[in-house]
């Protein structure tokens, strides 16, 4: 039996290796976008839209930031039914992974203390976000399920995906930090941050097509394609 090639930075690799490649990126990603997530929790200075719903319904029902993240997720993939959206194994392990991976770190680092280091967490913590999208998005197992959900009502409404994220993101933080959720600055450097970090990190990342041809990668901000956990 045959195997298909493609050749990537002058070596040959099969399409078992592409996978494994892949699926690699895939957990690697969703496991370094649950701990960067984690990391702007102990800076103090402000989380990512999603996650300041996500810690203001952990504040109010005694769950762990995780553990709600992960009901959140289950919710909104829900939605995608009435939507006609399709996840992919990308969309599920977003579910199921990023949440434990997020908890999982918030054990292991305290709450940190200092300008310093709350400084230097919170810049980590976009940072290696921006790396940890650009993994899991260039892996291409389908969007996560937030995603779905802003692509999902641009495609049945016709209004722009930039209306639609910004309509989505507004509410999720106001209503999160009605709920005792984090919102500062490291909210806003994100919200800056995000797009040019998940753009180099696409670039870093690609994965070349099991035809031989290279990856396409957006030359423009990935504004539609942003992993939200």
């Amino acid at each position: 039996m045959q195997q298909s090639t493609t050749t990537t930075g002058g070596h040959i690799m099969t399409t078992q290796g592409l996978l494994a490649r892949r699926l690699t990126q895939l957990y690697a990603g969703l496991a370094l976008y649950g701990a960067s997530s984690a990391l702007l929790v102990r800076s103090g200075l402000g989380l990512e839209p999603w996650n300041v719903l996500h810690q203001g319904l952990a504040e109010r029902t005694g769950l762990s930031i995780g553990v709600v993240l992960t009901i959140v997720g289950a919710v909104v993939l829900l939605a995608w039914i009435p939507l006609r959206q399709r996840p992919g194994l990308g969309t599920i392990s977003n579910v199921l992974v990023i949440g434990m991976a997020m908890d999982a770190t918030l054990a292991l680092v305290p709450d940190a203390r200092g300008w310093t280091l709350r400084v230097g967490l919170m810049v980590a913590g976009i940072v290696l976000n921006g790396a940890a999208t650009g993994l899991y998005i260039a892996a291409r197992f389908g969007p996560g399920p937030r995603d779905g959900l802003m692509t999902g009502l641009h495609q049945r409404t016709g209004v722009s995906i930039r209306l639609v994220r910004t309509v989505i993101e507004f509410t999720v933080v106001a209503t999160g930090f009605a709920l005792g959720g984090t919102v500062g600055i490291g909210t806003l450097l994100y919200a800056v941050a995000i797009g040019p970090l998940a753009q180099l990190f696409l670039r870093v990342f690609a994965v070349p097509s099991a035809s031989g041809g290279s990856a396409v990668v957006a030359t423009g901000q990935p504004r539609g394609a942003i992993l939200r956990p």
